[in-house]
């Protein structure tokens, strides 16, 4: 039998022969490569120029002007937002300027931490956000209250943080709650920090002290704007409990009061009523803003202590004039 190995180029049947190659000794000739980024490149500028010509289009139909300045195109601009950013670097300890918090001895019936002063463009991003709810304003300003939990307490764990209520009225009106809308932006940012929404506001809140005119009447009316310091505890007094069912979510539970803004502090001091009586170990509360600056010349002298070291709601009920 011939060897059909010793013959080149010719099979025995007479037929043309290709000889195969060891594809390691002699490699293939490169292909040209067809790299999936030169043809995703011309997809994303597309749809980079598609998004711009978008915002464009819906900036001529809708305009949008910044909340703190008046720039155009931006609900919320880079520099008012730096400034927001910069109002909310250092929370302070706030309840000295809540006097519904402090007994006339000055003893501290519940200690409250707030992000920032409520002026300028904290103050203006506030009230545009209750009033519209715009999400540009709920990230910029969710951050600053987490770092106002973060604040008042550093690890996190094993706190709930308990929203106050918006009233009936006010929910109508504006369509959201504030504060439960700012507090699911900053918990993004809290890993650990357990949320419990167990507030509810009641059908009757107190009467109001006569001579004193607020923005609405007994019934479910929530604006207090204008209001003294007694005549705001009584308006609240009573106006929360804690909902059927979610006493057991709170009874022994440490938890942190949320609110937007402090002003006297009895709304929040009818929330640790309110809580403290489910059962629940108040100790403390955080706003992302306080209308009233510490009394002291130090932006240090006020910084947030160590949670449950000292002014637990246990300790320090509040009084009969919260």
């Amino acid at each position: 039998m011939n060897n059909l190995f010793g013959r080149t180029g010719e099979a025995a049947s007479g037929h043309q022969e290709t000889r195969g190659t060891d594809p390691d000794l002699e490699p293939p000739p490169p292909w040209a490569a067809l790299h999936r980024g030169e043809h995703e490149a011309r997809l994303l500028r597309l749809n980079d120029w598609l998004a711009v010509a978008l915002v464009d289009l819906l900036a001529l139909a809708v305009p949008v002007d910044c909340v703190c300045c008046g720039a155009e195109d931006s609900t919320l601009c880079p520099p008012c937002a730096g400034r927001i950013r910069r109002l909310t670097r250092q929370p302070f300890r706030a309840e000295s300027g809540a006097p519904a918090l402090m007994d006339v001895a000055g003893t501290i019936m519940l200690p409250v931490v707030a992000a920032g002063v409520y002026r300028d463009e904290l103050a203006q991003g506030l009230l545009s956000f209750k009033r519209h709810g715009q999400k540009q304003l709920g990230r910029s300003l969710g951050r600053a209250l987490a770092g106002g939990v973060r604040a008042a307490v550093p690890d996190g764990n094993g706190f709930l943080l308990i929203p106050v209520p918006t009233s009936t009225a006010a929910y109508v009106k504006r369509g959201f709650s504030p504060v439960h809308l700012l507090l699911k932006e900053a918990v993004r940012q809290l890993p650990g920090v357990g949320v419990a929404d167990v507030l509810a506001k009641t059908a009757a809140p107190g009467p109001l002290l006569p001579g004193s005119h607020g923005s609405g009447g007994r019934n479910g009316a929530s604006g207090q704007k204008g209001l003294g310091r007694g005549a705001r505890s009584q308006r609240v007094r009573g106006s929360m409990r804690v909902k059927r069912g979610a006493r057991a979510r709170v009874a022994g539970r440490a938890c942190i009061i949320v609110d937007d803004v402090l002003t006297t502090g009895a709304t929040v001091g009818e929330a640790a009523r309110a809580l403290h009586f489910a059962g629940a170990k108040v100790r403390g509360a955080v706003v992302l803003a306080a209308t009233r600056p510490p009394d002291t010349k130090d932006p240090g002298a006020m910084a947030a202590g160590p949670p449950g070291s000292h002014h637990d709601l246990e300790k320090n009920k509040p009084g009969k004039d919260e």
